[in-house]
């Protein structure tokens, strides 16, 4: 444990903690560590790529330069934390691999540098205090303009956790007034940005606006990270600023002219106002509903009902999209005019489309089917006639405004699921939903304040069920970022228990609760968030014994470890790490506690021929033998055997680690 001083002698004390299970890394030439794809990677040998297989990415701090990475697994004691500091500080791409320091409460990684802000009382000569920097061997950095005889400095290379030390000693020099380390964290700006009156409450003009989806309140819970979100459309602005956090685009696609630019062309405004309404990152101008999803871009602007657009599902369900928004369909007739002969045209879903929807829902997410959402209309007419919208799979979504009452365009009937606030097509309170406008001039805001911003990166005025419908995709990224086992329709089902009715008197609810302007009522993001909370699991004990123990030719190596527990075993999983340039020599067997009644069970037996290392989880499916520990109390020594059972290659059991159900 470390602390911190803000404030001066006199100023409160803040504790971090000493991750066991994070590090932080920094390359020589700044360039990332641990990439999407192998090329975009740091050349490192072999022995650092192992190890970097057992953590992942948690954040960069470009700034700083640095990645921190997090165990797969947890660890207690700091061992492989400390082994892989060891590996990658030999590294010569590598300039430092170091200790990561967490916030007690949140658990966050804070990371701290080198580097020190100092400020010494303001009458102090500029040379008196030069002097005292350098009786310290601080090198100045840069004088700060923002305050008198400040500074931020340099420690020596490879001070380390002794720069806290250093802070607290140069805190009792007589004429430093206040002194910290330089700490960073990660950047998250999620706050519902005050246009934004769809996500929570705000006021707009002087006018108090109260008819939001509990969006920000449900950020506590859950942001949609570990999802993504495809968005069908006319293209999205992907170099757009609420776009660019790291990792945010994946599988872009042009489904029109085959290839992977999804990039709006001339007035294709539309799917960059979508794109920031369900995922917008939220650190310049606009949040989305669910800020840390990636997104999926895919350019759409082919005919209704072409195989493009068929293909446009099956890419989005192969590239692993959780959640596919479509902000289109059939024409609608003109909102305003009930005599319209457009509001009676019915357009049913070709099956070549059908089928592409059916495949996203089968095979999509591993087999649990991805969330389709499909905007109601726009024409005040019956949703029913929409083959797209009103396939029973779909989520239909309507739109409400900022009184807590129907848009005024809105489709309606019996295919309606839920609603989302949009704008309302008469006149209201608000110009309509802010969010994200192609870069510049050139999509809905020309670069006017009246229409956005200055800049002309955000619209003030984006509305319709268009709007509604990305908004409700990104509640299906916070419940799935909540929840990842749920299926597609328990996700329906979730925000259909999740809606508040409004509009009671004008709503015409039935006795199922459900009404053809709101279907189920407007969405509640936190109650979704809430209710998708995954089941209590049974709790888990992870027990790792790290030890490097040499496998010799022709002979038998073993690692123990001790387990204490004497509850029944429910479940059992068993991970090894062993490095051996034949693997097909090896026999591995696991010896669990004489107690257990089990003499041993065979892990692995002379399979894979030359290949290189076994770093392999065993569970009841691979080996249907580890079923047998259910009911048995694990208490007592776990051997891991390996014996080599031929001469020339070599190699060393590096880990075991068992993972228990209680």
């Amino acid at each position: 444990m470390v602390q911190v001083r803000y404030g001066g002698q006199n100023g409160e004390q803040y504790e971090l903690v000493i991750s066991d299970d994070h590090i932080v890394v920094r390359t020589q030439n700044r360039s990332v560590l641990v990439g999407d794809r192998p090329f975009e990677v740091a050349s490192v040998s072999p022995e650092a790529r192992s190890i970097l297989n057992q953590f992942d990415l948690v954040t960069r701090f470009r700034q700083a330069g640095v990645e921190v990475l997090q165990l797969k697994a947890p660890n207690q004691d700091g061992a492989l934390r400390d082994q892989a500091k060891e590996i990658l500080n030999q590294e010569p791409e590598i300039q430092f691999a170091g200790r990561v320091l967490i916030d007690p409460q949140s658990r966050q990684p804070v990371v701290y540098t080198e580097n020190l802000f100092v400020k010494f009382d303001d009458e102090e000569e500029a040379s008196t205090c030069e002097a005292v920097l350098g009786r310290y061997n601080l090198t100045i950095k840069r004088q700060l303009e923002y305050a008198r005889n400040a500074y931020f400095v340099s420690a020596p290379a490879n001070t380390g956790l002794a720069i806290f030390d250093l802070a607290e000693t140069l805190l009792n020099e007589e004429t430093v007034e206040l002194c910290h380390p330089e700490l960073v964290r990660e950047f998250r700006q999620r706050q519902a940005f005050p246009q934004q009156w769809h996500l929570k409450e705000t006021t707009i003009n002087g006018k108090n606006i109260n008819a939001h989806a509990y969006v920000e309140a449900a950020w506590k819970l859950s942001e949609g990270a570990g999802t993504t979100i495809a968005i069908i459309d006319d293209g999205v602005d992907i170099d757009h600023e609420e776009f660019r956090s790291s990792g945010k685009i994946v599988a872009p696609r042009d489904m029109t002219r085959r290839n992977n630019n999804p990039r709006p062309g001339n007035s294709d405004n539309h799917g960059t106002a979508c794109a920031g309404v369900a995922c917008g990152d939220g650190n310049f101008g606009a949040s989305g509903v669910a800020p840390k999803a990636k997104l999926m871009p895919i350019r759409f602007v082919s005919a209704l009902g072409s195989v493009d657009e068929a293909e446009a599902f099956v890419w989005a369900a192969q590239n692993g999209a959780d959640v596919i928004s479509c902000s289109w369909g059939p024409p609608d007739g003109i909102w305003w005019e009930p005599t319209d002969p457009g509001h009676l045209q019915k357009v049913p879903l070709p099956d070549s489309t059908r089928l592409a929807m059916e495949y996203a829902f089968t095979k999509g997410r591993n087999g649990k089917g991805c969330v389709i959402l499909f905007a109601a209309g726009n024409g005040n007419e019956s949703v029913d006639n929409d083959g797209y919208a009103s396939y029973p799979k779909v989520i239909a979504v309507a739109a409400c405004n900022d009184f807590n009452r129907r848009s005024a365009f809105s489709d309606f009937g019996k295919a309606v699921w839920c609603a989302f606030p949009s704008n309302n097509g008469y006149s209201s309170q608000t110009p309509g939903i802010w969010t994200t406008d192609r870069t510049g001039r050139s999509g809905y805001n020309n670069g006017s304040v009246s229409q956005g911003d200055q800049a002309g990166n955000y619209t003030n005025s984006f509305g319709g069920t268009s709007s509604a419908c990305p908004g409700v995709a990104g509640v299906a990224a916070l419940i799935l970022s909540r929840n990842p086992n749920l299926r597609w329709d328990e996700v329906k089902d979730i925000i259909k228990r999740s809606c508040d009715r409004i509009d009671e008197s004008g709503g015409n609810y039935d006795a199922d609760g459900r009404s053809p302007f709101y279907g189920y009522g407007r969405v509640n993001a936190l109650k979704a968030v809430e209710l998708a909370s995954p089941p209590q699991i049974d709790p888990v004990g992870i027990f790792t014994a790290v030890q490097d123990v040499p496998i010799q030719d022709l002979q038998t190596s073993t690692l123990s470890l001790a387990i204490a527990n004497t509850n029944p075993i429910k479940s059992i999983k068993v991970t090894v790490d062993i490095e051996h340039t034949y693997i097909g020599d090896l026999i591995v067997t696991l010896i669990p506690p004489t107690e257990t009644g089990i003499s041993s069970i065979i892990l692995h037996n002379r399979l894979g021929g030359a290949a290189d290392n076994i770093k392999t989880t065993y569970d009841e499916i691979n080996v249907p033998e580890l079923a047998g520990f259910k009911g048995k109390i694990p208490q007592g020594n776990w051997t891991l055997e390996v014996a080599d059972k031929a001469q020339a290659d070599t190699g060393k059991i590096r880990s075991l680690t068992i993972e228990i159900g209680f």
